[in-house]
């Protein structure tokens, strides 16, 4: 990670510590970079976005967030209240690194429609929200879900997989969510 994104990390990870989000954030951030790599973006926007994405869980009481996202969400107003707070703290923690007042409000307004906007405003909100995304697909995000929402493994690769077009705005992303389910079957298929 690049000194000035580290920096950003290390101010965010005291709202990183619920829902294993250190972990997932880490994850989503090297997605992010391979996603920048193939289909452009402006790393500044991007990185600082995917940092800061999901701080806002912070805010959301730690037996609450469950009903907030996922198969069986219940509450989709806690999961805005993490895009809204998130969004939020992001601005906070990037005026207090002196980061450029207009990628900023670029940033903050990523954060804050990360999961609750479908259509991306622009490449960048479209990496971000490909990235995020992408993690699930990973052998780490597949083992949380599958205990996090107390479901088989095979039968959440599935649904994954169904998602594949639905989910992502990159041919990128759908390439790395299809590698990723691959490499999932083959681990599952040998256990």
């Amino acid at each position: 990670m690049h000194a000035k994104y580290l920096e950003i990390f290390e101010m965010a990870r005291p709202f990183l510590d619920t829902r294993e989000n250190e972990n997932h954030t880490r994850i989503a951030y090297e997605l992010a970079v391979r996603l920048l790599s193939e289909e452009g973006g402006d790393p500044d926007v991007i990185l600082p976005a995917i940092i800061l994405h999901d701080v806002g869980w912070k805010c959301v009481p730690e037996d609450l967030q469950i009903t907030a996202f996922g198969p069986g969400q219940k509450d989709s107003a806690l999961n805005r209240v993490h895009e809204t707070e998130g969004a939020r703290i992001t601005r906070e923690l990037l005026e207090q690194v002196d980061y450029p007042a207009p990628l900023i409000e670029e940033i903050a307004e990523i954060v804050e429609g990360h999961d609750s906007v479908a259509k991306p405003r622009s490449l960048n909100d479209a990496i971000v929200k490909d990235a995020d995304k992408l993690w699930r697909y990973t052998e780490h995000g597949l083992d949380i879900d599958v205990r996090r929402f107390d479901v088989e493994a095979s039968d959440h690769l599935d649904d994954l997989l169904d998602l594949v077009d639905k989910w992502f705005h990159t041919a990128t992303a759908r390439r790395i969510a299809r590698e990723e389910y691959n490499q999932r079957i083959r681990r599952h298929k040998e256990h």
